[in-house]
């Protein structure tokens, strides 16, 4: 099998195990949009186990924490650049999502999150009367 050799890699892999790297948490790529009443949340998280994925909401703070283990195997490693251990990625969330109805899917290492906005936080339509019968309007909040 033919490998390249990088010098730049395998200082930053030395470097990284010297001084605890693999106790960091791991970068957890994300996509967030809104989609009509309801945030989308997508996070990557390949080889992660799903029961060891963790979503909680604590007032405004939406975490997810997922473990990705180690493979135990026999023999010299040759490479090793697949990353294990803590994936971590915190976000504030305010006030105007329904903590309730978050709904969370794991599906071909991906979770995806659907955050929907509170009734309190969507847009509605006031109607404006006046004294006068014919000069009633409406007039938009948000």
């Amino acid at each position: 099998m033919a490998m390249s050799f990088d010098p730049f890699t395998e200082l930053d892999r030395l470097t990284g195990a010297l001084l605890g790297a693999h106790a960091a948490p791991k970068l957890m790529p994300v996509d967030l949009f809104r989609e009509g009443d309801q945030y989308v949340l997508t996070a990557d998280l390949p080889g992660v186990d799903p029961g060891s994925v963790d979503v909680d909401v604590d007032g405004q703070l939406l975490t997810i924490r997922a473990e990705r283990s180690a493979t135990a195997r026999q023999g010299s490693w040759l490479a090793r650049e697949r990353p294990y251990g803590t994936y971590l990625r915190q976000f504030s969330v305010g006030e105007g999502i329904d903590i309730e109805k978050i709904a969370a899917t794991y599906d071909n290492g991906v979770l995806s999150l659907v955050i929907p906005v509170s009734e309190r936080a969507k847009p509605r339509k006031i109607h404006v009367g006046s004294k006068e019968p014919d000069a009633q309007r409406t007039l938009t909040v948000s």
